[in-house]
C-alpha cells in the first residue's frame, strides 16, 4: 500500500517545473551561436555531445546544448523551429515524463528533442507508436533532423526480414511498433532458451542464421523508449499480451471437426432457453437444457473420445463469437483469413489472433477452415515489456485523466503542456436521438447544411459497418464523400491530407481520430473551420476526445457536435440489457427536454465501461506478476524442473 501511494504522489507531481522553463530560457539562449554554425560545425558539435555523454558526463548535463542543436537542424533541414511549449514538453520527456500535448502541437517534432539526447550515449533511442505507417512516416519526416546531427535513423515495419530488422535496431534512432518492439523482445528471449539446451537449429529459425557470424539477436540492450500514442499503447493495449505460438498439442483434424461443430451447435440453440449470455462480461453458459441439446445433436466421429466438457467449452465459445463479435465491427475476412479491428485505432491488427481458440470459433462461424490453436512458447505484456527499459517516457493528446493509473502501473509523472496558441474550437449543443436510423438521418441533414456553407466535415463513426451505413445516405443525398476505414486503409494518408479542404466530407472510424493532423484548406477559417460530429460515444472518453481533437489545431476555428441514440451500444455495456431498457424508456419521455441532461446517463454508462477496463488491466497485471514469481520460485526449487 505504501508503494502504492508513493507512485500515485509522483504521478500528481508536476511535469512541467520550474526547470522545464529555465531550460527553454538556456536553449533559447543560445539560438544565435546555433544560427553562426555551417552544417560541418553543427556537426561537430553535435559529434562532441556525443564524446562527453559516451564518456559518462550525466545526460540531464548535455540537455540545452543538444535541445539547442536539435531545434536548429529542424529549422534548417525542415523549416519548423520548436516552439518554447515543445522545448518545456522535450525537457518533461527527458525526466521521464507522460505529456499530454493538444492535437496539431507538433508531437512529432517534440520527439526529436529527447531521441536526440539518448541516442547520443550510443545505446539506441527507440519511439513506439501504433501502427507501420506513422512509423514510417515519421522517421522519413524527422530523419533529416537526426542526419545533421550525425545520428543513424532506422525503421522496424512488420513484413521486414531479420537482417534488416538488425540494421534497424542498431541504428541511434529506431522508430517502430510497441508490437514488434515486443515480439523481437520474445524472439530474442527464445533464442536465449533455445541456445542454452542446444536447440541451435530453432534459435535460426527465429531470428535468422548469419553464416559468417552464427546466430545474432535482434535488439540491443534496451536504454530509452519514447512511447508515442501513450494512453493507446500503455493503457488500451496493456489488456492484451504479446504471445509468440508454440506447437499445437492436439491433431488438426480433432480441432477443426470439433470448431466446426460447435459453430453449428451454437447455430441451433437459443439464449435465456439453452444458454445465458452476460452482455457487459461477454460470458456464456450453457444451461442444463443446453446441454441435453449439445448431447443429443449429431458427433463427428472425430470426436468420439473428446471429453463431454470440453465439448461444452468450446460450444460457449461459438456461441460467444455469435454474440459478441460481428463482421465489420470486430473484425474482417481478407483473402480467406480473420483480420482483427483494433477497437481504439479503427485500424486492422495484422497477425493478431484472439486467445483460447476464440479466433478459430470465428473463423467457424464465417465457414473458414478453422486454424489449430496453439500454446505459449513466450509472452510479455505492455507493463513488462517497458518496465524493461531504464528511461521511458511517453506523449499524447489524451491521458491526463489517467495519471493515476499511469503513476501505479509505470511510476511516472504525467503532465499538460500549454498550446502554443488558445484553443478556440466549439462545443454545439449535443443531440439525443430515439434509435440508431433517426440519428443517421439527422446526422446527414447537419452534413448538408455544413457543405452548403463550404465547410469541411469529419464524422467520426465506431465501427466499418455504421460508416458504411452513413456513406449509402450521402450517396443518396448526392454528396461526395471519402470513407476511411480499416478496408481503405492503404489511402489513409491521401484521404486524410484532403480532409481540411473547402466542402470535403470525410466518414472515418477511429482511424482519422488519432495520430493524423488535418490541416484546413484555403478560406475554410473564415467559414468556421472544420466541423467534426461523434456518432456515438466510445468505451473510452479518451477516444471521444482524440476525435474531437481533430478540429481547432494551433489556434484554428472549428466545431463539433456530440450525437447519442437511446439504443447506443454504449448503454449496454455500461449497464446491461435490463438496465438500459428501463434507462431507455426513461429518457424517451424526456427528449423534448434538456439533451445536456440526457448525455450525463450516456457519460455515466462510459465511466461504469471505463473502470471495468481498468480492472481488467490490473488482474493481467496480477497475474503476469503471480506466472513471473511462480516461474522464479520453481528455477530455485531443486526438486522442481526448470519452467520450458
Amino acid at each position: 500500500m505504501l508503494d502504492w501511494l508513493i507512485r500515485v504522489a509522483r504521478g500528481r507531481r508536476p511535469a512541467i517545473n520550474a526547470s522545464s522553463h529555465q531550460v527553454a530560457r538556456q536553449v533559447e539562449a543560445m539560438t544565435a551561436e546555433m544560427e553562426a554554425m555551417d552544417d560541418t560545425r553543427l556537426r561537430r558539435f553535435a559529434r562532441s555531445l556525443a564524446y562527453r555523454a559516451r564518456a559518462g558526463e550525466p545526460l540531464e548535463d548535455l540537455v540545452v546544448d543538444s535541445f539547442a542543436a536539435t531545434r536548429e537542424a529542424a529549422r534548417r533541414k525542415l523549416g519548423m523551429r520548436h516552439y518554447d511549449v515543445q522545448l518545456l514538453a522535450g525537457e518533461a520527456l527527458v525526466r521521464g515524463a507522460i505529456v499530454e500535448m493538444q492535437t496539431g502541437e507538433g508531437k512529432t517534432l517534440v520527439a526529436t528533442l529527447p531521441l536526440a539526447l539518448f541516442a547520443l550515449a550510443g545505446r539506441g533511442a527507440h519511439l513506439a507508436t501504433v501502427n507501420d505507417y506513422l512509423a514510417r512516416r515519421d522517421a522519413d519526416w524527422m530523419e533529416p533532423i537526426f542526419k545533421v546531427l550525425g545520428l543513424s535513423v532506422g525503421v522496424v515495419e512488420s513484413q521486414m526480414d531479420f537482417d534488416a530488422r538488425r540494421k534497424a535496431y542498431a541504428c541511434d534512432v529506431t522508430y517502430g511498433t510497441a508490437k514488434e518492439f515486443g515480439f523481437d523482445f520474445l524472439k530474442d528471449r527464445l533464442v536465449g532458451r533455445e541456445i542454452s539446451e542446444g536447440r541451435g537449429d530453432l534459435a535460426a529459425s527465429l531470428v535468422g542464421k548469419n553464416e559468417s557470424a552464427g546466430i545474432k539477436l535482434l535488439q540491443r540492450p534496451f536504454w530509452f523508449v519514447l512511447v508515442d500514442e501513450a494512453d493507446n499503447i500503455l493503457i488500451d493495449e496493456a489488456r492484451t499480451p504479446l504471445i509468440i505460438a508454440s506447437p499445437p498439442g492436439e491433431t488438426q483434424a480433432v480441432q477443426q471437426a470439433l470448431f466446426r461443430f460447435s459453430a453449428d451447435a451454437a447455430k441451433e440453440v437459443k439464449r435465456n432457453v439453452h444458454y445465458e449470455y452476460d452482455v457487459q462480461k461477454q460470458t456464456v453458459e450453457l444451461l442444463a437444457a443446453g446441454r441435453s441439446a449439445v448431447r443429443a445433436m449429431h458427433r463427428p466421429l472425430l470426436l468420439d473420445s473428446t471429453s463431454l466438457l470440453v465439448i461444452y467449452e468450446t460450444v460457449e465459445r461459438a456461441i460467444r463469437a455469435r454474440e459478441s463479435f460481428t463482421l465489420d465491427r470486430q473484425y474482417v475476412v481478407r483473402e480467406g483469413k480473420i483480420v482483427i479491428v483494433d477497437e481504439f485505432t479503427g485500424r486492422t491488427a495484422e497477425g493478431r489472433t484472439w486467445r483460447d481458440g476464440l479466433h478459430q470459433a470465428v473463423e467457424a462461424k464465417e465457414g473458414l477452415e478453422p486454424t489449430v490453436p496453439s500454446g505459449h512458447a513466450a509472452r510479455v505484456t505492455i507493463q513488462d515489456l517497458f518496465a524493461r527499459y531504464p528511461h521511458v517516457a511517453g506523449m499524447t493528446g489524451t491521458i491526463a485523466t489517467s495519471a493515476g493509473e499511469l503513476a501505479r502501473t509505470y511510476d511516472v509523472a504525467v503532465g499538460s503542456v500549454p498550446t502554443n496558441r488558445p484553443a478556440i474550437r466549439q462545443r454545439l449543443e449535443p443531440c439525443v436521438l430515439e434509435d440508431y436510423q433517426l440519428k443517421i438521418e439527422k446526422i446527414v441533414k447537419e452534413i448538408v447544411q455544413m457543405h452548403a456553407l463550404g465547410r469541411p466535415v469529419l464524422v467520426g463513426t465506431r465501427t466499418i459497418d455504421k460508416s458504411e451505413d452513413i456513406s449509402k445516405l450521402l450517396t443518396a443525398e448526392g454528396l461526395a464523400h471519402e470513407v476511411l476505414n480499416a478496408r481503405q486503409i492503404d489511402k489513409e494518408a491521401e484521404i486524410v491530407a484532403q480532409a481540411g479542404q473547402p466542402g470535403q466530407i470525410t466518414v472515418s472510424t477511429n482511424m482519422a481520430g488519432r495520430g493524423t493532423d488535418i490541416k484546413l484548406g484555403e478560406g475554410v477559417s473564415q467559414c468556421g473551420g472544420l466541423h467534426v460530429i461523434c456518432t456515438e460515444m466510445h468505451d473510452s472518453a479518451r477516444i471521444d476526445r482524440q476525435l474531437v481533437g481533430r478540429c481547432g489545431r494551433q489556434g484554428d476555428p472549428g466545431t463539433w457536435r456530440q450525437y447519442v441514440s437511446l439504443d447506443d451500444d454504449i448503454l449496454i455495456s455500461g449497464f446491461g440489457p435490463k438496465r438500459a431498457k428501463k434507462l431507455a424508456l426513461w429518457m424517451r419521455s424526456r427528449l423534448a427536454g434538456s439533451s445536456e441532461r440526457l448525455l450525463r446517463v450516456f457519460k455515466q454508462a462510459q465511466r461504469r465501461v471505463e473502470k471495468r477496463h481498468v480492472r481488467q488491466r490490473r488482474l493481467l497485471e496480477y497475474v503476469e506478476r503471480q506466472r513471473a514469481e511462480s516461474h522464479i520460485q520453481m528455477s530455485q526449487d531443486p526438486y522442481l524442473d526448470s519452467p520450458s
